[in-house]
């Protein structure tokens, strides 16, 4: 059984879909594997058997990859995992922008 640490609050939506091989450890010292988002890893000690780093999001900044490079510790990131929430604000936000140009028009129309 693999067991994997949460740095960052992940949503039930992504960690429900382990099976019965995988498990959430508030431990890091015992996981074999680490999800993350935002939290800042430079300064983190990594233990011995970590094998795997999972970035949720599309960068690794906040990952030292030489490090990792240099213990074997494979990191990987998620570009695109937050594709529909980023199209969703685009629409949103060209919805608002047409509500107060349609505005505009109506009030210069009058006059």
């Amino acid at each position: 059984m693999r067991k994997i640490h949460c740095l960052n609050a992940i949503a039930n939506v992504g960690t429900d879909i382990f099976d019965e091989n995988y498990k959430l450890t508030d431990n890091i010292e015992e996981a074999d594997a680490i999800m993350v988002r935002s939290a800042a890893m430079g300064d983190m000690d990594f233990s011995e058997n970590l094998l795997a780093i999972a970035r949720a999001g599309a960068g690794v900044n906040n990952i030292p990859l030489e490090r990792c490079a240099d213990a074997g510790i494979v990191v990987f990131n998620t570009p695109g995992a937050n594709a529909n929430g980023v199209k969703e604000l685009v629409i949103c936000g060209m919805l608002f922008g047409c509500k107060r140009c349609s505005r505009r028009y109506r009030v210069d129309k009058k006059h």
